[in-house]
């Protein structure tokens, strides 16, 4: 599993829509980057993400690369017959699909069948439970279960949770025995709440972390702040904070996403950092960002001034 990896959120034409060469383009400009960790789930666009990075991976030899995909919403035919408006969770793609919550055990199997068919693959190799926020009960008695059964089986590599909290998070690894957790937007420069209890966690269980949202939606994406803090606009004290470390980045020749990519790696726990993509252009501009090293230096100047721990 490279240290970073390709998150198919956007060529699902997150925000926005993405024409299919685009989403293709971007899929081959990772791969030839040396991403060989790539990420989807049926929520992105309603199941077009997962068509769409099957497709683009269809000539890769299987075994060069780790695929992960997710479950706990399965993908259903809208009631009745349209004309259908657009999808209202984020997507720029027509609601004649719709998502249900579903981590049962009948319905955790079905999602994850419906998503290999959508891949065009026998199997993936890992499986998160997604966004078992308000479905605790059900996703740790009947949903990991049944992935652990597979798992059990052979029939995927590695079962975990994918998540932006991380109390939920931390008690899956102390309560099942899931491989892995994604971690969205909680270990970035400007969230180390991951740090408090999740992280060491799963550097003592053995539990691989996937950082996600290191951008934290937009804040750290430029090297001049702007823009959105987890998909809101950004409150004026987290605003500021950015742009002091974007300060003490200049001064180490360093760019502020460039930084932002490299700080979660750090962390023993953190085995890769998932990064959404939806160009080859944005995909070859995140890997010059995290082909330039860091120096220590700046690590230690921004804990000298207080902005990470």
């Amino acid at each position: 599993m490279s240290r970073y990896g390709f998150g198919a959120a956007p060529i699902g034409n997150l925000f926005s829509k993405v024409g299919d060469d685009v989403a293709r383009a971007a899929v081959d400009a990772a791969y030839e980057a040396g991403v060989r960790l790539f990420d989807t789930a049926p929520h992105y666009g309603l199941g077009l993400s997962e068509r769409r990075l099957g497709a683009a991976l269809a000539a890769r030899p299987r075994d060069s690369y780790t695929l992960s995909t997710k479950v706990g919403r399965l993908i259903v035919p809208a009631a009745g017959e349209g004309p259908f408006g657009r999808d209202d969770q984020g997507f720029d793609v027509p609601a004649d699909m719709r998502r249900v919550w579903d981590f049962s055990r009948d319905g955790v199997l079905r999602s994850l069948e419906e998503s290999l068919e959508r891949l065009g693959l026998d199997a993936v190799d890992i499986v998160l439970i997604h966004d078992p926020d308000d479905h605790w009960k059900q996703a740790v008695s009947e949903a990991y279960p049944a992935l652990a059964e597979l798992r059990d089986q052979g029939v995927v590599k590695a079962v975990g949770v994918g998540m932006n909290q991380t109390g939920m998070l931390a008690r899956f690894v102390r309560e099942t025995g899931v491989d892995t957790v994604m971690l969205a937007g909680r270990y970035t420069l400007l969230d180390q709440s991951g740090e408090e209890e999740l992280l060491p966690l799963c550097a003592e269980r053995g539990v691989s972390v996937l950082a996600a949202g290191v951008f934290n939606s937009g804040l750290l994406a430029t090297h001049d702040p702007s823009g959105t803090y987890d998909y809101a606009p950004a409150p004026g004290p987290l605003l500021e904070r950015a742009r002091r470390i974007a300060a003490v980045c200049e001064r180490h020749d360093v760019t502020l996403p460039q930084a932002a990519l490299a700080f979660p790696l750090r962390h023993p726990a953190v085995a890769s950092v998932v990064i959404g993509a939806r160009s080859a252009a944005e995909v070859v501009r995140n890997a010059e960002l995290t082909a330039e090293p860091v120096p220590e230096a700046l690590w230690a100047e921004l804990t000298a001034e207080g902005l990470i721990p």
